[in-house]
């Protein structure tokens, strides 16, 4: 229960034990659900010792569509539908962090289109909890002094006509100067790694698709080599103080 409100998430425990689980929220798309979410990343398999949280959103209006708020979603700004998935979040969270053999300080999110927007908005607004995050085929507005160095990998198709390619480009721009973005350098086949060009920020990763808004193939796999490549180095930055919600 959640501010007198039920809200429900599909949990996938470990079926590897190596020590304390990481955790990882996987958020769905506008009008998707927990187990949709489920079937397309597929991160209980492609990290089998990690926890794996597969929320379900509520109904919310859409930017791009359904402006009745008739399917699922999430908020994608601070305040919106009173914040109410912000609150979700840490419900789970703390409640998680209650679980025996789970590692809550280890925190890593994903998701797609609008759960991708959520994923940015967590990075903005819970950026204390999280390791790394993974948005896919997103953009959100957030002023760029609200966010602080943090590995991110980015999913995106270049033929994406609902949250437009262009979008997420400036978001990617983004990205790399709060990471301090250096020289370009490939990485696995069709990503580009952006190393932090100092020890202040973080590593970038972009990787493009040529379709449209749907998710990179073996997208499961991508993000979980990510989340494991990047939590040694995420764990070993000193955590700086979450952004007050009244800063100007």
């Amino acid at each position: 229960m959640v501010d007198g409100v039920e809200r429900t998430a599909l949990v996938e425990t470990p079926s590897k034990q190596t020590g304390a689980a990481p955790v990882v929220f996987v958020f769905h798309g506008h009008g998707g659900s927990s187990r949709n979410a489920a079937r397309t990343f597929r991160l209980h398999e492609a990290w089998p010792e990690a926890l794996v949280v597969y929320p379900q959103g509520m109904p919310t209006p859409g930017l791009l569509s359904d402006p009745e708020g008739r399917r699922a979603g999430w908020q994608l700004r601070r305040g919106g539908q009173g914040d109410r998935d912000l609150a979700f979040y840490d419900a789970m969270l703390e409640s998680l962090r209650k679980e025996p053999g789970i590692d809550a300080r280890r925190v890593f999110v994903t998701g797609h289109s609008n759960g991708g927007g959520f994923t940015y908005l967590l990075w903005a607004e819970r950026p204390d909890t999280l390791e790394a995050i993974a948005p896919s085929a997103a953009a959100l507005v957030v002023p760029e002094r609200e966010l602080r160095p943090l590995p991110v990998l980015h999913m995106g198709g270049v033929e994406d006509r609902l949250v437009k390619f262009e979008w997420q480009e400036r978001m990617i721009d983004l990205v790399l100067r709060v990471n301090h973005g250096g020289e370009r350098r490939p990485s696995a086949p069709g990503e580009v790694a952006y190393p932090a060009k100092d020890d202040k920020g973080a590593e970038t990763v972009v990787l493009l698709h040529a379709g449209g808004h749907r998710l990179a193939d073996e997208a499961g796999e991508r993000i979980a080599a990510f989340f494991r490549r990047a939590a040694p180095a995420a764990a070993t930055q000193e955590k700086r103080p979450a952004v007050s919600a009244m800063a100007p």
